[in-house]
């Protein structure tokens, strides 16, 4: 298990002095990429074999949203290794040790030379510190868009700020796209996340909205692919 200390700053918070989802999943994300520190082993594996682990999908209950001035807590376990995908939990606690936001996520591996899928070898994946997988509500990392009645909104263009050391746009900002379509009285209490294509500076991102019961689900394409598939509820 890794962990890392926050407070919600002025600039992670939005109009109400309440935490922003795209600044929680930026904490996470941070959390999860750290953890690699604690696994000296798959970290020296990883560096040799020139090696990356990208988001593949996320999903995030929110328990309840921290505000302003308080004092959180990010930690992140694996619970689960395959040859090319790893699973974890990433949790967002308070000062009081009670969960905000409970996350699970699964990582593909891939050649940082080619962007393809790349095996790690048993070796590895039998050094791994395993951790218990904690309760929440597991969905289908996969979504299934529906197949009519889609809305089209304006395009957006991947700008320098969205681009991480991957060379592609981080994957909150992703997120940070689709609310922007969102009803502004849409209180979001959970979210799916399907990355697919992965959008480089310069791509054109047009967003498809879909209305679905008491969810919301967009869809980012780049041409005729889809990038990334936000479910809101």
């Amino acid at each position: 298990m890794y962990s890392l200390k926050y407070k919600v700053t002025t600039s992670t918070c939005d109009s109400e002095g309440r935490l922003k989802l795209y600044s929680a999943l930026q904490m996470m994300q941070d959390c999860s990429e750290m953890w690699i520190d604690s696994e000296p082993g798959v970290k020296e594996y990883f560096a040799a074999q020139n090696m990356a682990q990208l988001l593949a999908s996320r999903q995030v209950e929110i328990v309840r949203v921290p505000e302003y001035k308080e004092e959180l807590t990010v930690t992140t376990s694996v619970y689960g290794m395959k040859p090319m995908f790893g699973f974890r939990n990433t949790y967002i606690y308070d000062a009081e040790g009670k969960p905000c936001y409970k996350t699970w996520s699964m990582g593909a591996f891939v050649d940082k030379a080619n962007g393809k899928l790349k095996r790690v070898d048993d070796a590895t994946i039998a050094s791994m510190t395993l951790e218990p997988q904690l309760e929440m509500n597991y969905g289908d990392r996969r979504i299934i868009l529906p197949r009519e009645g889609g809305e089209t909104q304006e395009p957006y263009k991947v700008l320098r700020a969205d681009i991480d050391y991957n060379k592609h746009m981080n994957n909150a900002n992703y997120v940070r796209i689709a609310m922007e379509l969102l009803p502004e009285d849409f209180e979001v209490k959970g979210m799916r996340v399907e990355y697919r294509v992965a959008a480089k500076l310069g791509d054109v991102l047009n967003p498809i909205v879909y209305r679905v019961d008491d969810k919301i689900i967009v869809a980012l394409m780049v041409e005729n692919e889809v990038s990334a598939i936000i479910e809101f509820e």
